[in-house]
Formats: C-alpha cells, sequence, structure tokens
C-alpha cells in the first residue's frame, strides 16, 4: 500500500502539522470488519479527497472523525482533541449524504436557526448563502428544492461559524457541472484560508481536484498521496486506471479474484465494486 503520511503515535508534531491523525481504527458490524485497522494522517489546510466505489467505507470512516462512529478498536485525535469531544462542536462542520435540513422552514430559516445554535454571526448567513450560489432561493422552502439545491443548503449549514475542519460526504452529488466546479473552487478558497477539508466522492474525475488522495477499497486504504506521486507510482495516465492499479495490485496481495472484465471507466462515471 502507497502511504506517505502513516499516522504517528507521537502527537506532538500531529498536533500541528495534522488535522486528523487516526491509528489502528477498526470498525466491525456484527461479525464483519468494516475497516480493518486503519492508519491515516490527514494534512491541515488542505483538499484532501477520499475516493472510492460506495460501500468501501468512506462515510463509516466520516462517521468515525466527527465522532458519532461506535468502533472497535484504535483512536482518532481531531484537531488535537479525541473525535467527538464538546471542544470540536464548533470548530468541525459535517455534510452527510442526505440533506440535513429542515423541508418545512426556508433556507434562510434553516441558516439562521443553526447559526443561533451555533453561536454564529448573523453576517454568516449571507455569507454561507453567497458561497453556495442559493442567493435566487433564499426564501424558498426546503420542501420545493430539488435533491441537488437541498445539499448545498447542508453545505451552507456547516459553513456558519468558520470551522476548522469541515467532513463533506459526497457533497457534490446531483449538482450540475458548473456548480460543481465553482464548489470545488470554493473549497480551494477554503483551504488557502486555513481550513481543513476532507472530501469524499466515488466520482474518479474529482481526483484531480484534491491537494492529496486517499483511495479506499472494502474498509482498507489502497494508497494515501498526491495525485502526481499516485500516477507516478502505478504508471497510470488518470486516476480511474491508478485506482484499477492498486485494486489489481490488493488483488493480488490478498488472492482476491479478478473481476471479468476489470474496464477502465468513462472520465466522470462512478467507479462500483465488482
Amino acid at each position: 500500500m502507497m502511504n506517505s503520511r502513516r499516522a504517528s503515535a507521537d502527537t506532538g508534531d500531529d498536533a500541528l502539522t495534522d488535522a486528523i491523525v487516526i491509528a489502528g481504527l477498526r470498525v466491525r458490524r456484527g461479525r464483519t470488519d468494516v475497516l480493518h485497522g486503519l492508519d491515516l494522517s490527514i494534512p491541515r489546510g488542505q483538499v484532501v479527497g477520499l475516493l472510492g466505489p460506495s460501500g468501501c467505507g468512506k462515510t463509516t470512516l466520516m462517521r468515525a472523525v466527527v465522532g458519532v462512529q461506535k468502533v472497535k478498536s484504535g483512536t482518532v485525535t481531531v484537531l488535537g482533541e479525541p473525535a467527538g469531544t464538546a471542544a470540536l462542536r464548533h470548530r468541525v462542520g459535517y455534510v452527510t449524504q442526505a440533506a440535513s435540513v429542515y423541508d418545512d422552514l426556508t433556507i434562510r430559516q434553516n441558516l439562521e436557526y443553526f447559526r443561533r445554535v451555533l453561536g454564529a454571526s448573523r453576517a454568516d448567513v449571507d455569507r454561507a448563502i453567497a458561497a453556495t450560489d442559493l442567493d435566487e432561493h433564499a426564501g424558498r422552502l426546503v420542501s420545493t428544492l430539488s435533491g441537488g439545491q437541498r445539499s448545498r443548503v447542508s453545505l451552507a449549514a456547516a459553513l456558519l461559524g468558520s470551522p476548522d475542519l469541515l467532513v463533506l460526504d459526497e457533497p457534490t452529488v446531483g449538482l450540475d457541472p458548473v456548480l460543481r466546479v465553482e464548489l470545488w473552487t470554493l473549497f480551494h478558497r477554503l483551504a488557502e484560508a486555513g481550513t481543513s477539508l476532507l472530501v469524499s466522492s466515488h466520482v474518479m474525475d474529482e481526483a484531480s481536484r484534491c491537494d492529496r488522495l486517499i483511495l479506499m477499497r472494502d474498509g482498507a486504504v489502497l494508497a494515501d498521496a498526491t495525485p502526481a506521486e499516485l500516477l507516478a507510482e502505478t504508471g497510470a495516465d488518470d486516476a480511474e486506471g491508478a485506482f484499477l492499479a492498486l485494486l489489481r495490485r490488493h488483488r493480488a496481495r490478498h488472492a482476491l479474484p479478478d473481476a471479468e472484465p476489470d474496464a477502465e471507466p468513462e472520465p466522470g462515471t462512478e467507479v462500483d465494486a465488482p
């Protein structure tokens, strides 16, 4: 496994340089391991992509980072604190796959409610609405919005209070290409201002938009590297090819059967489990 940023047992330097440090993380459902003793460190001030097919453990890992996932063993340290502690409640923004907003309130009413819960300023509501391109819809009930618009409201809520870490579970699903590009531009603008972002996706063409990539499969990390390092290591032309090359190595190492055929997906398509 290519992983040039393994978690360190010494948290002194990690607390300064890493937003998230994961050591020996194991999550089990029934008799099945969902995460297999993961070791990861995720740097501050970068957009880190968590990519892999549906069901590979991305959401479980993100839930562990925000402290809402029961774990079998291991530790997750976020911004120098144990994941889920009270000290992190105003420092971590989390966007789930399902929009976490109230249908019977307007967009602005939702954001006003959440900003009062967070103790954020009134100006934060307008800033979050503008950042997610919801200005023209701010007075609409959430129940009347499309799926993509509802996702944007959840993202706007997560931006309130200017959190130090944003954990975004497939935030661009259902969005048109123009808005996807605008959101990735926003993500990098936030990172340049010091915010750390962990962004999951199963659309492999989004890999090139990340500062760093974590590729997952079946609860294990196949690679943790920059996009350039990933391509150099595998000799692939793009992220899809790199993922498939790493998957073949993973199967060979663990004596797993190959899928037939093992065709490379079209750019921008989902990479689903065989």
